[in-house]
């Protein structure tokens, strides 16, 4: 559309033809059970995401990335210093993938200081979809060294970073799990007695007592509303309870916190049909109960039991619905907003995961609120800064798949390392004790394949003498999207297109016997593209339902060769080619 809004920056219209480079699996840096469906890849994110794309496009259940903040500052493992434009052109097309990475119900978390937060917030708009945004998240983070800033003369002193919230398709998203904030519950009931504050979970249900069955109502839906009086209950307070067992609150609050409840006179649609059922009805029991099974909200479609108390329907309130016990210690659960104090988590920072990483590493406690709430055991999660690992710790703790990806020495000398100390059960920091944690699983681990295509002494482009012919055949399959599958029962099926359509990789000569053997062998219908590094000059036109083309020529104007650490070294830029398809 002429005259759309949108962040325009230096090189935004030039194509970005990125090489589908294959993932080469390492046997020995792999680690623990192989079939976990968990990968660590080591290599350029860009480059690795593009290998991720063709099989993991609309699988992804959740991201987290914590990028570069491009903050002016350089730091061991991360060249953190572009202008705005040149981080911006890096960061767009890896958002672009990862967008594609997503299922539909899926959410990606983008951590981000205010350098670039409004930056990334209009691209996030632009790839996304402004209509997909959920939210930004404000994290106080002041412990980071650095983050707490300087010149307070001139600044407000920074203590919190941002967390952007997208969704792949807003309408296809279900309802987050919390987050929720913990507090302890004695501790809360202290600070609202010293503040004058009234705390009203103090009594007990120690006795639902019997229920009979006095009649019914319906919903706003027509769904059946079941409705019982309730004989020989019996409530106590909870200071009544403890001295009848001889135990303090505290204790009473921990034994007794599943019974414990408030009223509440709440408007809602059902307290007010369960009124005019007992005015309608000349009910006067002091308790009833009600069992239904709710249209919408947490309880949505399961069967649900309500109790309220008198002519005005006082109704229940359980502090079980909104507390947990962690540790057996009682804790109030309260829902959390966009505003997240992590300054807690951050004391013992530097000691979670045995690994040391300055100015980037993340507490497991945020990462595992933010997968928390976001996906299910079995969900797959996906960083592709993966920094000291903290994200493929804390989905492996989880019980979540996940795929990480780092292009620096530290993929293997944090990432690796901290995450086999997981599967060995050996790391006891983090949120080891809150999720039991003991040890299990294992990864399978990747390198990033080399550049396809080299250029020769003469200055001519040659496949790379790295690419065994196995991989080689995966690397040009890859490239003409088709999916690898070499069958076993027939040589040149290695890898399947569409439409019955197969394509053959090979480095030996092609002649007109060895095309007569392979076309006698296929079916009606079928197609072949053999793609040969030796291809005789005569060889050139297509042979019956085979047609052949000649590699590199046939991949130099897919994309650019010899790229990698974000453009950074030498390329083999595609050829100004005219004609829409080679002739060798």
């Amino acid at each position: 559309m002429k005259g759309k809004l949108e962040l325009t920056w230096a090189g935004k219209d030039e194509p970005l033809l990125i090489e589908p480079r294959i993932l080469l699996y390492d046997e020995k840096k792999s680690y623990g059970a192989q079939d976990t469906g968990n990968i660590l890849i080591h290599g350029d994110n860009l480059l690795a995401l593009k290998a991720l794309e063709k099989k993991y496009a609309g699988e992804v259940k959740c991201i987290y990335i914590d990028p570069p903040y491009n903050a002016d500052s350089l730091n061991e493992y991360y060249d953190d210093n572009f202008e705005h434009s040149e981080w911006i052109k890096r960061m767009y097309p890896r958002l672009e993938i990862l967008q594609k990475l997503l299922v539909e119900e899926g959410t990606i978390f983008i951590q981000i200081n205010d350098d670039e937060q409004a930056y990334l917030k209009v691209i996030c708009d632009e790839i996304f979809g402004r209509r997909n945004f959920i939210n930004i998240i404000s994290v106080n983070m002041k412990n980071i060294a650095g983050a707490s800033g300087g010149g307070e003369d001139k600044r407000i002193k920074k203590n919190c970073e941002y967390i952007l919230v997208y969704a792949k398709n807003y309408s296809a998203l279900v309802p987050f799990t919390g987050p929720y904030v913990y507090t302890e519950m004695s501790d809360l009931i202290a600070s609202y007695l010293s503040e004058g504050k009234s705390w009203k979970y103090t009594t007990v249900l120690i006795n639902p007592g019997e229920k009979v069955f006095i009649g019914k109502t319906l919903d706003g839906s027509g769904n059946e509303i079941k409705v019982y009086s309730r004989c020989n209950y019996e409530m106590m307070s909870v200071k009544q309870v403890a001295n009848r067992d001889g135990i303090s609150e505290k204790e009473a609050y921990k034994k007794y916190g599943t019974k414990i409840f408030r009223t509440t006179n709440a408007q809602t649609s059902i307290r007010t049909r369960i009124i005019k059922f007992r005015q309608d009805n000349n009910i006067h029991d002091e308790l009833l109960s009600i069992e239904y099974v709710p249209q919408t909200g947490k309880n949505k479609g399961s069967l649900y039991e309500q109790f309220y108390k008198d002519d005005i329907c006082n109704l229940f309130v359980w502090l079980k619905d909104t507390s947990e016990i962690i540790d057996d210690v009682l804790y109030k659960r309260d829902l959390l907003g966009t505003y997240w104090d992590m300054n807690a988590w951050m004391k013992n920072l530097t000691k979670e995961g045995n690994v040391e990483f300055s100015n980037g590493k993340k507490p497991e406690y945020l990462v595992k609120q933010i997968i928390e709430m976001s996906t299910n055991p079995g969900d797959l999660v996906l960083d592709s800064f993966l920094g000291s690992g903290t994200t493929g710790a804390v989905a492996h703790k989880m019980n979540r798949r996940y795929i990480g990806i780092e292009m620096g020495e530290h993929a293997y000398t944090h990432c690796k390392t901290r995450l086999d100390k997981v599967i060995d059960g050996t790391d006891a920091g983090g949120i080891t004790k809150s999720v039991n944690w003991q040890g299990g699983g294992g990864y399978r681990f990747y390198e990033l394949a080399p550049t396809l295509v080299n250029i020769d002494l003469h200055g001519e482009p040659i496949i790379s003498k790295e690419y065994n012919a196995e991989q080689l055949a995966a690397a040009v399959a890859l490239h003409e999207g088709y999916t690898y599958a070499p069958d076993s029962k027939c040589f040149w099926k290695q890898a399947k297109g569409s439409n019955n359509s197969y394509l053959f990789v090979t480095t030996q000569t092609i002649d007109l016997p060895y095309l007569d053997i392979i076309s006698k062998e296929m079916q009606q219908g079928e197609y072949l593209t053999i793609a040969a590094s030796v291809l005789p000059t005569e060889m050139k036109k297509p042979y019956r339902n085979i047609s052949l083309k000649y590699i590199p020529q046939m991949l130099l104007k897919k994309c650019k060769f010899g790229v990698t650490n974000d453009y950074n070294l030498p390329i083999i830029e595609p050829p100004k080619i005219e004609e829409e398809e080679d002739e060798g």
